[in-house]
């Protein structure tokens, strides 16, 4: 159970304050309601950019790392499909000080046309080596718009393509600046070796002044119910041929999330998932596979991924795959796969928040997501998750009209 206590400023700005004394230590974490579906489609990348300019400079700090150093602190930020975070560590005695620099650069950054080259530079080298020049690189770009066909989701948050970063103007990020980055459109946890009392009053000096900023009025296209299977076949200088396979499934803090989520754990979680037993290590038709689920905000994904055995084709590790499916269908979980995925979820949950940056930061997560008691409410919706339940979900989400399908193969010499 995650402790909290919450309170909005007057500009709109959303504070949760979790105390833990068994460290002197403090977290200060800003998560931002914007990720990759907030973006124009002929602007993509622009939520992944601002997390590099972010450590730009701000209007009154030149250098964000050298003044958080100072103080003994560390900093990391990351952008999903759903929102940009924020975090730093520091002795709790030197709080005041993360507030100071959160607060510049939500204030405005410097908007230093140099800062925006550099920074321009390292996404374009970031998105060559990770999406371009790396095998299988590219494998979620492709498979992204193959299975979104009208939720944003169907670009991933590096963006469509690298020209829409070349190109990206000053005036470009100027307005995504505006547009987002304000107290209204952001949640402020801190946690650890610290005062409630003295939390609120650090947030309303710091923060309180800075102009609410436009309420975020999201009007997503929706993803329609799949009805028809998709597939989709490339071929390119790789080691072996590589299979995927993802299906619709619903959104993170709904139930029937945790119904998929145990499911897909048990088809494809571990050395001891039903994939990794039956078809890498007794058929020997994958060299590696495995199943998980992308964890959205919005209806997500589970995923099946694997790389074929030497003399395997793709579409024998299809069918394979379909058969594995079609059984754990028809026949049904085991209790005691049941009961060994319920242990691995729960216990993955309690090990995630040992460490207090996680507890910020499933607590900011849940607050963007409606309500930070659902950080408290996961162990629950795993544990009263049920046989029939779980199969009753599977038979909607592992339909094979819910499919979309990457054959990545291998180009001959």
């Amino acid at each position: 159970m995650i402790n909290y206590h919450q309170i909005t400023l007057d500009n709109g700005l959303r504070l949760l304050i979790h105390q833990d004394k068994t460290s002197p230590m403090a977290v200060v974490n800003i998560l931002y309601d914007v990720g990759s579906k907030d973006e124009d489609p002929n602007r993509t990348g622009f939520a992944h950019l601002f997390e590099h300019l972010m450590f730009g400079g701000s209007a009154n700090i030149p250098s964000y790392d050298t003044q958080l150093q100072k103080v003994g602190g560390e900093n990391n930020a990351f952008t999903t499909p759903d929102i940009t975070n924020y975090y730093l560590t520091l002795p709790s005695v030197n709080l005041e000080t993360a507030f100071w620099l959160e607060s510049d650069r939500m204030l405005g950054l410097s908007f230093n046309p140099e800062v925006l080259e550099v920074q321009r530079k390292v996404v374009i080298e970031e998105f060559k080596q990770r999406y371009l020049d790396q095998p299988y690189g590219d494998a979620w770009l492709r498979l992204r718009p193959l299975a979104y066909q009208e939720h944003p989701y169907q670009w991933a948050t590096i963006g469509k393509d690298i020209s829409h970063i070349e190109h990206a103007s000053m005036e470009d990020v100027k307005h995504f600046f505006k547009q987002f980055y304000h107290p209204a459109n952001a949640i402020l946890v801190v946690g650890g070796d610290v005062d409630v009392n003295r939390v609120q009053e650090l947030a309303k000096k710091w923060f309180e002044p800075i102009p609410a900023g436009p309420i975020n009025q999201r009007k997503l296209k929706v993803e329609p119910i799949q009805e028809s299977a998709r597939k989709l076949e490339l071929k390119s200088r790789v080691p072996v041929d590589a299979f995927y396979q993802v299906y619709h499934m619903p959104k993170r803090f709904d139930p029937a999330y945790y119904q998929s989520d145990l499911f897909c754990d048990i088809l494809g979680r571990g050395k001891s998932s039903r994939l990794y037993q039956n078809l890498v290590k007794d058929k020997n038709i994958f060299s590696s596979i495995s199943a998980y689920v992308t964890g959205s905000l919005d209806p997500g994904l589970v995923v099946i991924h694997g790389k074929l055995a030497n003399g395997k084709t793709c579409e024998q590790g299809h069918q394979e795959v379909k058969r594995q499916i079609e059984k754990l269908l028809s026949g049904g979980v085991t209790d005691r796969e049941l009961g060994k995925v319920k242990n691995q979820a729960e216990s993955s949950l309690t090990f995630s928040e040992v460490t207090l940056l996680n507890r910020c930061l499933n607590l900011a997560i849940a607050a963007v997501a409606g309500d930070p008691q659902l950080a408290n409410k996961e162990i629950d919706f795993i544990r009263g998750t049920t046989k029939r339940a779980i199969m009753d979900q599977a038979s909607v989400v592992f339909r094979p009209q819910n499919s979309s399908t990457l054959y990545y193969k291998k180009q001959s010499a």
